[in-house]
């Protein structure tokens, strides 16, 4: 046995559990950093050959890993900008070098430029919806923006389409003078309307009114189906005096006839039909389909697409990633939807500083997805992941490589008073 190999051997014992506690110290430091991961130091022995009825102490090797794919406790905030994952995946993020990296620390917020960026100054980026629903990547980044949430101006978008939904009775009057169609006055007390609000190129409000009335009824012999006239106009062109709108000051803008089965269900294509206003040069296809007509009281209600001018009021990010833009009046509107990113092995990730993760050999290539999809989790906003630090478990492992320290250090210091030993045997 070689006393400057128990020597050695005990200085890597001690080399190991400085390691361990660098470790322990680590996690310690970056217990309350959002989605840090714990890392943790674990051993293997190096074993020298011995022979000759010799032995030689080998020594003892660090290999510290990471438990990236443990999630942590979620956290509240108050900020919609504050993001978790809810299962697997990671955030795809850039550095301030152009880098693309991975990411679970979702703490991000606007900077100066409306871009979201965490607090180690990573930037969120996805898919834009300027062209579109996006269409992921899956082996790349390509196509991915910087998710800007500091979006300004009015936006408005002109009705292309509209529908109704509701029933016409079918004992109603037959009519064969006034009708709707003919835009005179007086016109005919058995017709029902309803009316619909579609939105200009230039996002102001038009009102149309929809005027319904049955011209025929069906008939065995001949065979005929019942026949429903519908008419169309402005309602900003409607009469004002006289206690009728009509005549409007201008003709209809559409006009179709629906024709229903012995069912009550309508036959024929005519239920869609174009709308065309000429003063604001939009045309509006609307979608009758869904009405019917059976023995009980009219009833119509239905909506345009489109949207009157109005402001942004902020962002809302929804599970699936999708960041809409809030109008003061109107719908939501996509504007990017983020993806999220997955490897093989999430623990083999190469960790980096800033908290983010790059892919390596052992952990696969990189898959990205959008959540909720491939096995990837849901983005929760309004909250953090916090690290998966167990406090209670690193003060143990502590007092464990303080121990194992001391005791190697005992090993190093009988290896020295040895040589003392065969040092003095000389004098």
């Amino acid at each position: 046995m070689s006393i400057f190999g128990s020597m050695k051997t005990a200085v890597s014992g001690m080399n190991a559990q400085a390691n361990r506690l660098s470790v322990v110290s680590d996690n310690i430091a970056n217990v309350n950093t959002t989605a840090y991961k714990a890392g943790s130091a674990s051993f293997s022995s190096l074993i020298l050959p011995s022979g000759g009825g010799d032995y030689n102490s080998g020594s003892v090797e660090t290999n510290v890993s990471y438990s990236v794919s443990k999630q942590g406790d979620t956290i509240s905030t108050s900020s919609n900008s504050n993001l978790s994952i809810q299962g697997a995946g990671f955030f795809v993020v850039q550095g301030a070098d152009g880098k693309t990296v991975l990411t679970r620390a979702g703490d991000f917020a606007p900077d100066a430029n409306g871009n979201l960026v965490n607090s180690a100054g990573y930037t969120l980026m996805g898919y834009s919806y300027a062209s579109g629903a996006p269409a992921v990547v899956v082996n790349g980044f390509d196509g991915l923006i910087p998710i800007n949430v500091n979006q300004s101006g009015l936006a408005n978008s002109a009705s292309t389409s509209g529908s109704f939904t509701g029933n016409l009775n079918s004992n109603a009057t037959v009519v064969t003078a006034g009708l709707p169609s003919a835009n005179t006055a007086p016109v005919t007390a058995n017709t029902q309307k309803s009316s619909v609000v579609g939105y200009d190129k230039l996002g102001n409000t038009v009102m149309y009114d929809i005027y319904y009335t049955k011209t025929q009824a069906a008939t065995t012999s001949p065979v005929a189906p019942d026949k429903w006239e519908v008419a169309v106009y402005r309602n900003a062109d409607a009469n004002t005096t006289g206690g009728s709108p009509f005549p409007y000051s201008s003709a209809a803008v559409g006009t179709t006839t629906l024709t229903f089965d012995v069912n009550g269900n309508q036959t024929g294509a005519a239920g869609s039909f174009p709308i065309v206003d000429p003063k604001t040069g939009g045309t509006i296809q609307l979608d009758l389909t869904k009405m019917t007509q059976k023995a009980t009281d009219f009833s119509s209600k239905g909506s345009t697409n489109g949207q009157a001018a109005s402001p942004v009021t902020g962002v809302t990010i929804d599970k699936s990633g999708v960041v809409y833009a809030n109008y003061k009046t109107g719908d939501p509107k996509p504007i990017y939807q983020i993806p999220l990113a997955t490897v093989a092995s999430p623990d083999k990730l190469t960790p980096l500083s800033g908290n983010v993760y790059q892919p390596s050999a052992e952990s696969g290539v990189t898959v990205t997805s959008f959540a909720n999809s491939n096995g990837l989790g849901y983005i929760q906003s309004n909250s953090l992941e916090a690290s998966n630090v167990d406090l209670a478990g690193q003060l143990t492992d502590m007092i464990q490589a303080q121990k194992s320290y001391t005791a190697n250090s005992k090993v190093f210091q009988s290896g020295s008073e040895l040589l003392d030993v065969l040092v003095n045997l000389a004098r």
